[in-house]
């Protein structure tokens, strides 16, 4: 039986929006990738807490976001693991839940930057595959070389969580920013207001 391969995007998704769709479709769907899971991060180790919405809210408008998406998941693997969770660490405990997959990264040109301030970056080059996909600003730095690394012509996105926030606050209409489903539950529970 064929190994099933793994894409997994890692976000704080605060909120999810079209964009982090956009590209998980993409990468489910244009790449050698059977699935990709939008793995909800409860803290990231280098990001400020204070925005953060709560884990399961975030995590619940993933799974708005993804509906009936056959090839995307949405994970709370990290919910678990003690805070906060490095990538290094969750990737272990993935890899033993789930012994018949390969997992992927999938990131960011911006992040794949910063990975050497990761906790055991050399282990995640040595024993994953990292897919790119393009951020303005930002063209990857020298691991863009490196073997385990494949930059994809992904769609170019400017939108950020932050502009969603800061939209919501200013009572600005955020339709099209996000998935229906999302825009609906940030209406209803008036969640970044």
């Amino acid at each position: 039986m064929s190994r099933r391969q793994v894409g997994l995007f890692f976000g704080s998704f605060n909120p999810v929006h079209i964009g982090h769709m956009i590209l998980a479709n993409f990468m489910a769907t244009r790449t050698t990738l059977d699935e990709v899971w939008l793995v909800v991060s409860p803290h990231n180790p280098l990001k400020k807490r204070g925005s953060l919405a709560r884990d399961h809210d975030r995590l619940h408008l993933v799974e708005l976001a993804i509906g009936d998406a056959p090839h995307l998941k949405a994970s709370r693997v990290e919910f678990d693991m003690p805070q906060p969770s490095y990538t290094i660490d969750t990737l272990a405990v993935l890899r033993e839940k789930y012994p018949t997959h390969d997992f992927s990264l999938i990131m960011g040109s911006d992040n794949l930057i910063s990975l050497p301030k990761w906790k055991n970056y050399e282990l995640i080059l040595r024993d994953f595959s990292i897919q790119i996909y393009p951020r303005p600003g930002y063209p990857g730095g020298e691991l863009l070389e490196h073997p385990g690394v494949t930059l994809h012509d992904a769609p170019l996105m400017h939108l950020s969580a932050t502009y969603v926030r800061d939209a919501i606050r200013a009572g600005h209409s955020i339709r099209y920013l996000v998935p229906p489903a999302v825009e609906e539950e940030l209406q209803k529970s008036g969640l970044y207001r």
